[in-house]
């Protein structure tokens, strides 16, 4: 490995690593898309993430933590549903916290409202999850580049439809059109066909 010392490479790999051990997961036998939260964690590679979680446990001993280490650990959370059975929405949370304040960025902003949402969901119901999420994104409206930012109209779009809006169709819909891979766009298809099933 290059730059063995340096922590930002060691957390970049264990990224890499944790996005690799995932892999096979994300599609089924027929090729459609599995959502991480829908994903068999059984179908992950242990080896790997072993190996990711090695990289980033020697990396946070250097004690200068970056973007790629906490983008990592993110993965490490979500990769301990392999032996809890659940994931620490908590935990996931106040990593998106950590990367927010580190980089402003607005797509660890949509990610942090998702586990928001998540979080909240299992600490006071879905309701109140729901409301939480959707309060963090309309927090970015004014954000000019969420316009065509697919993952922002289906994470609103999922949440809209867990609160029960009839504006989930429209977000849908907009997710839907500005996807390009046909797995996705097959499964967000999906899920605005469930919303017609349930309006019925």
């Amino acid at each position: 490995m290059l730059l063995p010392d340096a922590p930002e490479a060691s957390g970049l790999l264990a990224l890499m690593l944790h996005a690799e051990a995932r892999r096979d997961a994300r599609r089924n036998a027929a090729g459609d898309f599995i959502p991480l939260r829908e994903q068999d964690p059984a179908r992950w590679d242990g080896a790997l993430i072993a190996e990711a979680e090695t990289l980033l446990l020697a990396a946070s001993r250097r004690r200068a933590p970056g973007r790629f280490q906490l983008e990592a650990a993110v993965q490490s959370a979500h990769a301990a549903r392999r032996f809890s059975g659940q994931t620490d929405w908590t935990a996931v949370l106040a990593l998106y916290d950590a990367l927010l304040a580190m980089t402003g960025s607005v797509v660890v902003a949509i990610n942090r409202a998702v586990a928001l949402a998540a979080q909240q969901q299992v600490l006071q119901g879905e309701a109140a999850g729901a409301a939480a999420g959707l309060a963090a994104l309309d927090a970015l409206v004014d954000e000019p580049q969420l316009a065509q930012y697919q993952p922002y109209w289906a994470a609103r779009a999922a949440l809209l439809a867990q609160a029960g809006h009839a504006q989930a169709a429209d977000a849908y819909r907009r997710a839907i059109g500005l996807e390009a891979d046909p797995a996705v766009r097959r499964f967000l298809q999906g899920e605005l066909g469930r919303l017609s099933t349930v309006a019925t």
